[in-house]
């Protein structure tokens, strides 16, 4: 028996589920168009404990999904993970999160290509095969005509996420299926954060970071001219 808090902030979906060996007890999220999640992560956290009926000295791990993504979204949602790791005294877990998303598809030919919206055209995406192996590593990169054609002339590729919808009027081959409304999601992150708990693979709470991938950009805001 292991009970382990999931919690997934790296989008704009805010999603949380507490679980007992990788099978959901309770779950919560919600993906309003907003990054809402420091208004409504704890309340949920706290919901799906009492819809469980589990207490916070019942869990015995909190997983996090560590990015790529949000900025500000992955800083709110580890942060959170930290704070009640440190202080239940319990083993922090983290979750490459392109890996999550992908096992929001079970296919049974071709590749699974996670898409995270980085902005313009721009995307967080990895490749992984039908068994959910990661075959090629996590980049940021410009989508263009000629993305993924490698995998494209090979069979169909299937693409999801927050940054695939971007991409339908530029990745027009024959073998590109999009499939929409597909999150990074805390269900999918259950049987992973179990999985790792049991092999004792957990992170150091003091030092642990979140996986950007890219620095973050501040852009400064256009000076105003002065009005005489």
């Amino acid at each position: 028996m292991a009970i382990i808090l999931n919690i997934e902030t790296s989008t704009k979906n805010c999603s949380v589920s507490i679980a007992d060996s990788g099978k959901i007890i309770a779950f919560k999220e919600l993906n309003n168009g907003n990054y809402s999640h420091a208004e409504v992560l704890h309340p949920f956290i706290e919901s799906i404990l009492k819809e469980g009926n589990i207490s916070k000295s019942e869990i015995n791990a909190i997983a996090v999904s560590k990015g790529p993504g949000s900025y500000t979204g992955l800083r709110i949602g580890v942060s959170a993970a930290k704070g009640l790791s440190f202080a239940l005294n319990i083993p922090l877990i983290s979750i490459d999160t392109l890996t999550s998303l992908s096992f929001a598809v079970a296919i049974d030919c071709g590749v699974i290509v996670p898409m995270l919206d980085a902005r313009r055209m721009e995307v967080y995406a990895a490749v992984f095969d039908k068994q959910h192996k990661r075959i090629r590593e996590i980049k940021a990169e410009i989508i263009d005509k000629t993305s993924f054609s490698d995998e494209l002339h090979k069979g169909e590729v299937y693409f999801l996420g927050d940054g695939a919808h971007k991409c339908k009027e530029t990745i027009t081959h024959k073998n590109a299926i999009f499939i929409d409304d597909k999150f990074p999601s805390s269900k999918e992150m259950a049987m992973l954060s179990y999985d790792k708990y049991r092999k004792g693979d957990i992170e150091n709470i003091a030092y642990f970071e979140p996986f950007y991938l890219k620095d973050f950009i501040v852009i400064p805001e256009k000076k105003k001219k002065p009005t005489f």
